[in-house]
Order: structure tokens, then sequence, then C-alpha cells
């Protein structure tokens, strides 16, 4: 209690006392749907053939339902993003998971590609609405000592749809059908609503606006802040040498080492499980580096390094140990470079949380195409991979200094302009 008798910030907020403090239970509704998430972005590509075969159709015609869910993602993501920093993270986010439930149970029912396809970009409105408002959430309601932990256990999670998600739905669709593993994510967002209503607050945090006008100008203000535009910047050189690199890595391995398909889709396991330790490691350095004083971003110039080393080694290092190996630095490299890259969105304007966040997401998008063009341009996708993916990444590690230069200058990031322990006034954790 505070000498007013009324209650104190951090009790109010359920903080516990202790540098290390971090109640991940209080974000359970939040991981939930991120898991979610990060099923329902892989979870089409094993069913892809049962799909196609089901509804009759071209497995080249089925993947246009792919295309729908990150297309809708990239293009609206800015623009939800906007809606959740003026409105608050409560309404986006029950919005956005009532979207998708119902989004996935029309995929179960889908008789013909046409439903399949609509159902597959409602699901991506739906993740645009809720994905940049659960990081703007996160960032808002973990203390600064602990926010990069919260964001990097996150993504770790969003990570483990795809390491456990997808797996558990391709077994359940060989088991019951490929709808069962769409009804499945309907039963599971079922479970993340109660949750999310129970431990998201409504209103708006303070920093944020729910007035104003210029509502186009303001969808696009992230890139006129300096630190934000760099960092965008390098994102996209980022996972256009990640992602799109990685559009070619079964490629490449089956070409250099005769993999068959099954052992292609097991490295796809060790994929996911690097973007988790990565997700972890990535979030804990960052608090360690921010609580010793250092408010930039130093690791951020390191992933790119990391990376560009990773693509090596999976493209042109001797053997399939070495390759794997390179495989599992990579993500590792990708999964501490995307919770840097979060954490910064966070802190730099605390204003654009969410759309600097949904920013983030479709600069990667964008960056995905562009290096998927130009790694395809060679006839050697080997080759392409390490001119393309290993050049822009050590392009990224560079650039990433001029981020952290700027950041240093104006100050940007510095713990004592993010916001107080717990969540902000206004949007308290209901315990």
């Amino acid at each position: 209690m505070s000498s007013s008798g009324r209650p104190d910030a951090s009790a109010e907020a359920g903080a516990e006392p202790g540098p290390e403090s971090f109640n991940r239970w209080r974000y359970t509704g939040v991981f939930l749907l991120l898991f979610l998430f990060g099923t329902e972005t892989f979870i089409v590509s094993p069913l892809l053939p049962t799909i196609a075969d089901d509804i009759d159709v071209s497995e080249t015609a089925a993947a246009h339902s792919v295309t729908a869910y990150v297309l809708v993602y990239a293009v609206t993501a800015p623009f939800l993003g906007l809606l959740s920093d003026r409105f608050g993270r409560r309404r986006t986010l029950l919005a956005g998971a009532g979207l998708f439930l119902l989004s996935n149970a029309a995929a179960a029912l889908s008789t013909g590609l046409a439903l399949l396809i609509v159902s597959r970009a409602l699901a991506g409105l739906a993740a645009a609405a809720a994905g940049p408002a659960i990081w703007a959430h996160i960032a808002e309601t973990a203390s600064e000592r602990v926010r990069g932990r919260a964001l990097g256990l996150g993504m770790a999670l969003f990570s483990c749809g795809q390491v456990i998600g997808v797996p558990l739905g391709g077994l359940l669709a060989g088991a019951a059908g490929w709808r069962s593993a769409f009804l499945a994510l309907a039963a599971g967002t079922a479970l993340a609503v109660p949750l999310l209503l129970r431990q998201v607050a409504g209103g708006v945090a303070p920093g944020t606006s729910s007035t104003g006008s210029g509502a186009f100008g303001a969808v696009f203000a992230a890139w006129a802040h300096p630190a934000l535009r760099r960092s965008l910047t390098v994102n996209t050189a980022f996972h256009a040498a990640n992602l799109g690199a990685y559009t070619f890595l079964g490629v490449v391995l089956v070409d250099r080492f005769d993999l068959s398909v099954s052992a292609v889709g097991l490295v796809g396991i060790l994929v996911g499980a690097g973007g988790v330790v990565g997700s972890l490691l990535g979030g804990r350095l960052g608090d360690r580096a921010r609580a010793a004083g250092r408010h930039h971003f130093p690791l951020l110039p390191v992933w790119g390094a990391l990376l560009a080393f990773g693509i090596a080694l999976s493209a042109k290092g001797p053997g399939i140990v070495l390759a794997l190996l390179g495989v599992a630095v990579w993500f590792v490299a990708s999964g501490g470079f995307v919770i840097d890259q979060q954490t910064l969105a966070a802190t730099a304007a605390p204003d654009l949380r969410a759309t600097s966040s949904a920013w983030l997401t479709s600069t990667m998008y964008a960056g995905t195409g562009l290096g998927a063009w130009a790694v395809g341009v060679f006839d050697d996708a080997g080759t392409g991979i390490l001119v393309v993916g290993a050049g822009l990444a050590a392009v990224a590690a560079l650039a990433a200094f001029a981020v952290n230069a700027g950041l240093r200058s104006s100050g940007t990031g510095r713990a004592d302009e993010a916001p107080a322990d717990g969540p902000a006034k206004g949007e308290p954790i209901r315990s």
C-alpha cells in the first residue's frame, strides 16, 4: 500500500519483487494464441497434397490458400496495428481471436478451393489484427528488466507452433482427415478467448492516441521515426537473406545430400527448434545488456553475422553434419534478431508499438519475396543462397551498426524512457 492508502502500482500489476521476476502465467492467453498462429502459418504445407486431392484441385492451386494468408497479413497488419494503438489492445485482440476461430471453422467446412482461400485470407486478417496487439501488450505490461525475456518466450511459443503444432496437426489429419487440424485450431482459439478476457485489460495505454485525424499518415509514421526507419530497412534486408534463402533450403539439401522428402521435413523441426533457442537466448541476453546500461541493441550486428555464417555453412559446408549445424546457427540467429527488433519497436516510439510491430512483419514478408526472387535468378540454388543469403545477411549486419549509432546518439530506447515496471496505467493485468 502507498502512503495514501491506495494500492501501489506494482501491487496492482501483480508485480513480484526482485530483478529476475517474470510471471509467465499472466500471459497464458496471448502465448496460447501465438502458438496457434505459429501452427497456422506452417500447417498447410504438409497437408497440401491431401487437401488438393480431397477438393480435386492441383497442389499449385491449393497453395494459393497459403499466399492468401501471407498476402492479407502483410498488407493489412500496419493498418490494424494503428487500430490497436488508438483503441486499445483488448478490443483488437478479442476481435482478432474471434475472427481466427471463425476462419478456421470455415476452413474445416471447405468443400472447394474458393471457400478455402477465403477462409485462409480471413485467418490472415485475424492474425494481422491480433499479432501486433499481442507484441504491444507484452511490451507494455512486462517490466523493463524482463521485457526481452517476455517477448522472447512469446516468439519461442510461436516457433513451437512449427516444432510441435504442425507435427501434431499432421498426426491428427492422418487419423481424422485434414479438416480436423483446422477444427483443432478453432478449438484452441476458443480456449484462449476466456484467458484473454481475464488477462488483458481494456483501455488505451498512456502514450497512445485514441483520437486524431490523418489515419493514413499515422500508419506510415513509423517510417518518419529515424530509429524505426533504419530498423525496418535492416529488417527487410535481414529477412531477404533469412527467409528468402530458406525458401530454397530444401532444394539445396536434396541436391547436395539426396535427402528424402521425410528427411527434409525433419529439418523443419531443426529450423523451429533453432528459432525457439534463439528467441529465448536473444531475450535473456538483451535484458542483461540493458541491465548493464547498454540501452542500444548491441547484438543486432552479431545476429546478422551469425546468419551469414549459418547460411554459408548450410549452402557449401562439407558434409551433412556441418550443413545441419549451419541450419541450427542460421535459425538461432533469426530468433535472436527478431526479438531484438520487437524490443526496439516496443521502446523506440511507445505511441506506435503495435503499428511498428506490424511493419516488422510486413517488411519481413516483403524481404522474403525479394530474397526468394533473387535466389531464384541463379541456375544453382546453392550458389544463389550463398551469394544472396550470406551477402545480404552481411549487409544487414553492417547496417545494424548504423541503427545502434542512431539509438546511442538520440538516447532512444533508454530504460528511463521505457514504460515503468508492470502494466502501463489504465492497462493492469487481471489475475
